[in-house]
């Protein structure tokens, strides 16, 4: 396999791996030791690959991951200019899918490989009966990344070939079908072993890996799979939420719009709050540049307006839904200026996450037209800092903001999962609790201090909705929306106006991968 590193820390590891192994020969070690050091380098190399397929690779972290995760939902649209991509509104806006392009194809494939790479490392630990600390972790990581890519794919398409064994040829990935139970077994036992080896850091003294996956890591992706269950396993929600909570580790950012600083010296990359985040780096002048397109996919299209306001693909960006639920049921949360950019509007400045700049206007009657952008609003979580745009040289035709990580899993959605698991069980005080401190960082955040009033239901049905609510406002715009409301049980009901049937809580598998298997792999039902 080869792989082209690109990060600064996974570089780092490498580099100390090569000298090490010199000192090793010039050391005149024993042989046996060369081996065992050897052996522990090609694991080290093995796991930062896996990092490396979920930051870069498109079906784990770029369109085809938004398509599946944001676009579905009522609350994200597919944004950029009505004929790019003009296939996706058609496919996941309206939820006629397709069985065979692009986008569908490589989410199956990219996490696929994912599993399969980790799996490889899990063998080629096994056959090297690698016991040392370092090769520990290295396995408690292909075993986390194999679970993550299982989560993301049962999530997606619900019945699925699974593998807990390393394959190297095509036929060796033809397999049937396994239930939903059988796929969350692997899951828990994946996630088992994960959490039996991986650190509570990889900070030390004098290093540390930002984005490296923990024990805590392990924990909060468990917490989350019991959710998505045929039977939510909410005991098991609350018992892996709480060894995150109680770890002392993580703490909310004071200020919500501080998460998504990824400027110099921005407070958001790997914040207090950062439980799972891919990484993203550019240096000065675009050199050391191990940037992914997460950012680039979703900030502003130039559209017919200046060639200064190309700012990326323009995907993923706030519905016309959005906005006025959000106007109706919430008005004065400080989330929805830190969420949505308004074409033709001042960015609202540092106080909600902006720079001080106002927007080109939007033209429904002439999208496209010069002078306008394309869509009323925009994704304000992956807005690009002025000053990043210059330092890495991603500015007016070059534009993009390779730079931005994308947080995948935050402290505030272990506590909004303790909150709602909390409430399943009739423990409304500890759900109350765990809602109030997301509210609170929400109102704090702002200039309102009557803003978003606490909570005060005791009422499991109103505290259900209202724990609801929260999670459609915190996390706006990061994917959660779509499988929120089918794991309620609420897609039909605010999701069938666009088109959604039943049916539709499930992709139908890819064409390819069924021809390739000679019919051993059958398709999804009502497909």
């Amino acid at each position: 396999m080869k792989i082209k590193i690109k990060y600064s820390w996974v570089l780092s590891v490498i580099t100390g791996l090569t000298l090490f192994g010199c000192a090793d020969f010039l050391d005149r070690k024993p042989l046996q030791a060369t081996l065992a050091d050897s052996q522990q380098s090609v694991l080290e190399g093995q796991a930062l690959g896996l990092y490396y397929i979920a930051f870069n690779y498109a079906g784990t972290n770029t369109l085809p991951w938004i398509d599946f995760n944001s676009i579905r939902g009522d609350d994200e649209n597919k944004g950029s200019s009505l004929t790019d991509g003009a296939e996706v509104i058609t496919e996941f806006e309206t939820f006629q899918y397709t069985k065979d392009d692009w986008a569908t194809d490589t989410y199956w494939n990219d996490h696929y490989y994912l599993a399969n790479q980790a799996s490889q490392l899990i063998s080629i630990a096994r056959a090297s009966k690698a016991t040392d600390e370092a090769s520990k972790k290295n396995i408690g990581e292909a075993y986390f990344w194999r679970a993550y890519a299982y989560y993301e794919l049962v999530k997606a398409y619900g019945e699925i070939p699974v593998f807990n064994y390393y394959y190297a040829t095509t036929a060796g990935g033809i397999k049937a079908k396994s239930t939903v139970d059988q796929v969350y077994a692997q899951i828990d036992s994946d996630l088992d072993s994960a959490v039996q080896l991986l650190p509570v850091t990889w900070q030390t003294a004098t290093s540390g890996y930002p984005g490296r996956v923990t024990v805590y890591t392990a924990h909060a992706l468990w917490a989350k799979s019991f959710l998505f269950r045929p039977t939510p396993g909410w005991a098991k929600v609350i018992e892996h939420c709480n060894v995150v909570k109680n770890s002392g580790v993580y703490s909310l950012v004071p200020n919500f719009p501080d998460i998504w600083k990824d400027g110099v010296g921005g407070v958001g990359k790997n914040s207090s709050e950062s439980i799972l985040e891919f990484q993203a780096y550019i240096g000065s002048g675009g050199t050391n540049n191990y940037g992914v397109p997460w950012g680039t996919s979703q900030n502003i299209r130039q559209g017919g307006a200046s060639v200064d306001w190309n700012l990326g693909w323009g995907w993923n960006v706030p519905s016309q839904t959005l906005v006025d639920a959000w106007n109706t049921l919430e008005p004065t949360d400080p989330r929805m200026a830190c969420t949505i950019l308004y074409s033709g509007q001042s960015d609202g400045g540092p106080a909600t996450g902006g720079y001080g700049a106002t927007l080109p206007p939007y033209s429904s009657t002439t999208p496209g037209a010069s002078g306008f952008l394309d869509r009323p609003y925009w994704n304000k979580k992956v807005y690009s800092d002025p000053q990043m745009r210059q330092y890495t040289g991603e500015i007016g035709s070059s534009g993009g903001a390779d730079w931005i990580n994308h947080r995948v899993i935050r402290y505030a959605d272990v506590l909004l999962m303790l909150a709602e698991a909390s409430n399943e069980t009739g423990d409304a005080s500890t759900a109350l609790t765990m809602l109030e401190m997301v509210r609170a960082r929400a109102r704090n955040s702002g200039t309102n201090p009557s803003a978003l009033p606490p909570v005060t239901a005791t009422d499991q049905a109103t505290l259900r909705q209202a724990i609801k609510n929260e999670r459609r406002w915190e996390f706006a715009m990061e994917g959660h929306r779509f499988h929120d409301l089918v794991r309620w049980g609420d897609a039909t009901s605010f999701l069938a106006g666009l088109g959604y049937q039943p049916k539709n809580q499930y992709y139908p598998i890819p064409q390819p991968a069924i021809n390739q298997s000679g019919g051993i792999l059958i398709q999804n039902p009502n497909y």
